[in-house]
């Protein structure tokens, strides 16, 4: 019986272990020095593609806005927009680890929602994981959670950090 049951603990460490580790893993790392030029993200795979030349160098497992069918459009409707934009800015005290300003909303964007009387929104993001949550790792991607932000793991926003110059061009795709 009790090495019955030590087995069952070990076994249950191991797993534990093995799923943290899986889940913090950065999967075929970039190589130091490598620039993008582009970001695709496709809503309905929940992917983030990065490319630099036309050449498609890694996809990334993302979460979206909690209401992720259809494109944003006012402040508070929890959707990721959809169109071309630009990474214009970052945020190294973001509240989700690191984060990437994306130029969202454009002049289009602002005319649509004023045309319905609401403010288009502001603030969205390629980040990380909320501060003090990044333990969860890949896991976060079970469900769509941010407010309208694109969501990677912290590892994955720290490699994409490091390879996004300020105007890289974003594309969300529906």
């Amino acid at each position: 019986m009790t090495r019955t049951i030590i087995a069952l603990i070990l076994a249950v460490v191991a797993l534990l272990c093995f799923t943290y580790l899986h889940a913090h893993h950065v999967w075929n790392p970039l190589p130091t020095g490598t620039t993008i030029d582009r970001i695709v993200i496709e809503k309905s795979a929940r992917t983030l593609s990065i490319f630099a030349n036309s050449k498609k160098l890694k996809t990334y497992r993302v979460a979206l806005g909690r209401n992720p069918v259809g494109a944003k459009q006012e402040e508070g409707d929890k959707k990721t927009p959809e169109g071309i934009y630009k990474i214009d800015s970052r945020n190294p005290q973001s509240s989700f680890h690191v984060a990437l300003h994306v130029s969202y909303p454009s002049d289009e964007d602002k005319r649509r929602a004023a045309g319905r009387g609401v403010s288009a929104g502001f603030d969205i993001m390629i980040h990380g994981i909320q501060n003090g949550l990044g333990w969860i790792g890949a896991l976060h991607r079970l469900h769509d959670w941010t407010a309208g932000c694109i969501a990677v793991t912290d590892e994955e926003i720290e490699e994409l950090w490091r390879v996004t110059p300020d105007g890289t061009t974003v594309e969300i795709r529906p």
